[in-house]
């Protein structure tokens, strides 16, 4: 506008930020324009949704014998679901769109860090070689936090909002903390950016962890030696002028790959295998199905043959009574195995209800309700469906892995229940509530050794054995299997964490020793705290915390976001 002579101030831009009552200046902006060959700007137009319509008609109307320099612009946020799309087919079809999208993979995010700054911002301190050394290694870790949410839960546990305004307060804090101390204030430039800045979005434990170790990891004195790498191969850069750092960053960035934010490479083979997997989805679901009865209830005989095949392995529900009376000694493990039978038997009930309603409907007997038809659809699309998850367990398997799952865990149970004698080692991952095991280890051993119940943790050692080696239970605590490890693997004859191995996203662990131990007797030294989650959406499926031995540095596995997975 500057260059044609157009801006606000002649009077020749006319400037509308849409709300409430903003659309009849609206009118007037576009009337005037559309005589005197005006540019109107109109901001936001999806917040007056019902005035589109009149917009869309003013715009056709104005479009013929209007001045030659009459313009329209108009922005919009994008609509978040496809119902939502709210701007008339005219107006799109009529107009030039461009959309402004986040930038994807760290060599643009890292220019556009940059580029909220200029020359005079890295000219400004009085320390200027550590300001502008902290500056460059801020906008290195804003772009991995923002880019680091593809990678879904490996990334972050939660999602969370990080922007712009993030980066250029914290330089501002950075100027103001460099200029008013004689010595640059590494520990409280950390938890200012750490702690509130950034960690001022994160909710989760784990993920504030995480935030704080990249800033450890980049953030610290030896930087100004220019000892620091912020990503394999990638040294902090000496000290440069604007241009100069752009250039740098062309020059000697790696390629984009998962190490970039210290992640495995399994790590961006885990996200893409789910992108396609609900892109197939989403295909599966739009295709038509076909149906037997000419157009009838829409329920072929494929939900009928997984219907009858379901009912028919499931086993009769758990005979409480009869449980109770068998147990003699109400032991923490009893009553664990009370708790996971009485849930199991609310799971099976209602599988067995749900799919005798919808048989009975199949058949005629019953009119087809909306959740008959939801059942049959999940049936058909193997999916669980949304009655069962809400007794059940977290789990991301399609139903037939599920149902298999299923079946072993009250296989499991009924084996534990005949005379409740610990297993020589036990399933973790079969329990509705793990933590409830994790507990009666903790209870039993109290009681044995008359220890407080408060000063007590869970000793995690990972042996050397496979399930098929152990013949026994311990003498106290208690073996268990079927955890596998995320992001890097357990590296057998050494006893350690180790790098993982290429396409192998989940190795299984061996067997595992859990007993309880008095807390001042925990061993804290070289070991990784690792979280245990249930499933691999990790975030709110946390079970416990092993301490896992490590000849690395703990940061190395809390970049790589290693964790143990019960499924």
């Amino acid at each position: 506008g500057r260059k044609l002579n157009f801006t606000i101030d002649n009077g020749r831009i006319h400037n509308v930020s849409l709300g409430q009552g903003q659309e009849a200046v609206a009118e007037r902006a576009l009337e005037m324009a559309a005589a005197q060959g005006h540019w109107v700007i109109l901001q936001n137009i999806h917040l007056v949704a019902r005035w589109l319509g009149t917009l869309e008609k003013m715009v056709e109307q104005y479009s013929l014998g209007s001045h030659a320099d009459y313009r329209v612009f108009m922005s919009a946020e994008p609509a978040p679901s496809s119902e939502a799309h709210i701007i008339p087919q005219g107006l799109l079809e009529n107009a030039i769109k461009m959309t402004n999208e986040p930038p994807t993979g760290m060599y643009a995010n890292l220019h556009k860090a940059l580029d909220l700054f200029t020359q005079d911002t890295l000219e400004m301190c009085s320390k200027e070689i550590e300001f502008k050394c902290i500056l460059f290694a801020l906008c290195y870790f804003h772009a991995v936090v923002a880019e680091r949410r593809k990678f879904g839960a490996q990334g972050w546990n939660r999602s969370y909002p990080f922007n712009n305004g993030d980066l250029t307060i914290s330089i501002n804090v950075l100027y103001n903390y460099l200029e008013a101390n004689p010595k640059v204030p590494w520990d409280d430039l950390r938890y200012l950016f750490g702690e509130i800045m950034y960690g001022g979005h994160i909710t989760d434990d784990w993920d504030r962890r995480l935030c704080r170790t990249y800033l450890s990891e980049y953030i610290r004195a030896e930087m100004l030696e220019r000892e620091v790498y912020l990503a394999p191969g990638f040294l902090i850069p000496p000290s440069l002028d604007y241009k100069g750092y752009h250039e740098y960053i062309d020059d000697n960035l790696p390629p984009e790959s998962p190490y970039l934010y210290g992640l495995h490479p399994n790590a961006e083979i885990g996200f893409l295998t789910v992108t396609s997997d609900r892109l197939f989805r989403t295909v599966l679901e739009m295709q038509p199905k076909e149906s037997d009865t000419g157009g009838g209830s829409g329920v072929s005989r494929e939900e009928k043959a997984i219907l009858d095949e379901i009912i028919e392995k499931l086993p009769e529900p758990f005979n409480m009574v009869e449980i109770t009376a068998k147990a003699v000694d109400r032991t923490p493990y009893v009553v664990v195995a009370f708790q996971e039978c009485e849930r199991m038997n609310i799971l099976t009930h209602e599988i067995r209800r749900s799919l005798k309603e919808l048989d009975l409907g199949l058949k005629g007997e019953l009119t087809i309700t909306s959740d008959m038809e939801e059942l049959a659809n999940a049936l058909f699309y193997d999916n669980v469906p949304e009655s069962w998850t809400r007794y059940a367990y977290p789990s991301l398997l399609s139903l037939g892995a599920w149902y298999a799952d299923l079946l072993l865990r009250i296989r499991e149970l009924e084996v534990w229940t005949t005379d409740f004698v610990l297993p020589a080692t036990v399933w973790l991952a079969g329990f509705f509530n793990p933590q409830s095991f994790l507990t009666a280890i903790m209870q039993s051993m109290a009681r044995k050794n008359e220890w407080p119940l408060d000063k007590m943790c869970l000793s995690v050692e990972v042996t050397k054995k496979n399930r098929e080696d152990i013949t026994a239970p311990p003498r106290e605590g208690s073996y268990v299997h079927g955890l596998f490890m995320e992001g890097a693997r357990w590296d057998i004859p050494s006893g350690v964490i180790a790098d993982a191995r290429l396409k192998e996203l989940t190795p299984m662990m061996p067997v595992i020793f859990i007993r309880a131990i008095p807390v001042d007797r925990m061993d804290t030294k070289n070991v990784y705290e690792c979280p245990v989650y249930k499933t691999r959406m990790r975030g709110p499926t946390y079970v416990w915390t092993f301490n896992l031995k490590t000849k690395e540095k703990a940061a190395k596995w809390i970049l790589a976001a290693v964790a143990l997975l019960l499924q």
